[in-house]
């Protein structure tokens, strides 16, 4: 490092910094802090010289430590002289000080007050609510439109979600409701064989699935899956401008973009609700049979017996509200998405977790009414 930097005192005020050897950045370079206490440790100073004769090569690295060494000799009120740099050097220098830094460029290191804080919560959580019951409007009126054949998209279009949103996610569904019905009948059998009621393990599977668990873990399936892949189809869109092309040629996005999605999820969900209860009862025989030798035909006997169509239409129901509330929570975040990349991940993240709390507090509410109704 010595042979890259030298001082040497030209007068009572004038400080000459030689200049040498190579300076790349991507080895160890000298920093302005040894200028810093070189000038400290001069009194009456008041103008620094460079001499980069001995210089063989450098690149930014030279650049930032000029850069930095010119900032503190500006605070200290130093005059700095660059007729020694070589000629690309002092180019570079004056571009830099031509292109002074974006005022809020640099993120603020100081903490907000609580107060403040809370403020922008408040009036953001007001501004989203806004905007939610907004696009909530807009897509019910898009849905009348859907009614009286006017709303403008094209089938295709459903029919390729229908595909997704049903055939495609049969594998991970049967996956989930087996284990789901494998979990509720094992825990279940280890109280009931206690008081030697073993038989009703069948009761408590599919009453539990038909009625609750069925329709709750399809709806948290396709709100991880379908829910976060229209809240990215939509937001790669919004990335692109293809939405505002819509808007430009006339085209309602909420009816080109939405309406299709919800359509396709609303339809599928009953269905997959259907199945899911299917292969939870399955999931549940399967422990009753292997663990507690309870008879296929017996199971399947106590199943019958212990459902009626209260608890059928109740898990159907609550399916149907959580296919909307999926596709409204997807397509909501894809349509609130920036302008970046990074934004398309973050509004992917918020329409799982949007639908998954939609769905929590859906189904408390629909419990709540059911028990009021004594159904």
């Amino acid at each position: 490092m010595a042979d890259q930097i030298k001082f040497e005192r030209q007068d009572e005020n004038t400080l000459l910094i030689r200049l040498g050897g190579s300076w790349n950045i991507g080895q160890k370079l000298p920093s302005a802090e040894a200028v810093q206490k070189q000038l400290d440790s001069v009194t009456s100073l008041s103008r620094i010289r460079f001499d980069a004769q001995d210089l063989t090569a450098w690149d930014s690295g030279l650049l930032t430590f000029l850069i930095k060494v010119i900032a503190r000799c500006t605070q200290d009120g130093i005059k700095v002289e660059e007729d020694g740099l070589p000629q690309g050097v002092r180019r570079l220098l004056q571009l830099a000080a031509a292109v002074p830094e974006r005022k809020g460029a640099r993120k603020e290191a100081a903490g907000e007050a609580f107060l403040n804080r809370i403020g922008t919560s408040a009036a953001e959580f007001g501004r989203s609510t806004v905007e939610m019951l907004g696009f909530i409007g807009e897509a019910f009126l898009a849905f009348v439109k859907t009614l009286t054949g006017k709303a403008n998209f094209r089938r295709s279009d459903l029919a390729l979600f229908i595909q997704e949103s049903g055939a495609d996610a049969l594998p991970i569904v049967t996956l989930i409701s087996v284990l789901v019905g494998l979990i509720l009948a094992f825990i279940g059998a280890m109280q009931l064989m206690l008081f030697g009621a073993q038989i009703y393990v069948a009761d408590l599977v599919a009453i539990t699935m038909v009625r609750v668990m069925g329709a709750v873990m399809a709806g948290i399936i396709m709100a991880g899956r379908t829910g976060a892949a229209f809240a990215a189809q939509i937001g790669t869109m919004q990335v692109n401008e293809e939405i505002d092309a819509l808007r430009t040629l006339g085209i309602s996005p909420v009816e080109f973009l939405v309406i299709p999605r919800m359509l396709a999820l609303v339809l599928m969900m009953p269905l997959l609700c259907i199945y899911a209860d299917l292969m939870g009862i399955v999931g549940g025989m399967l422990v009753g049979v292997g663990m507690l030798d309870i008879g296929v035909k017996q199971y399947l006997l106590q199943t019958r017996g212990a459902l009626n169509l209260n608890h059928f239409f109740i898990g159907v129901f609550q399916a149907g509200v959580f296919g909307v509330l999926v596709a409204l929570a997807g397509c909501l975040r894809g349509m609130q998405c920036g302008r970046s990349a990074s934004a398309v991940g973050e509004v992917t993240t918020s329409a799982v977790v949007t639908g998954i709390i939609s769905i929590v507090v859906a189904t408390a509410i629909i419990t709540v009414i059911c028990n009021v109704l004594k159904i």
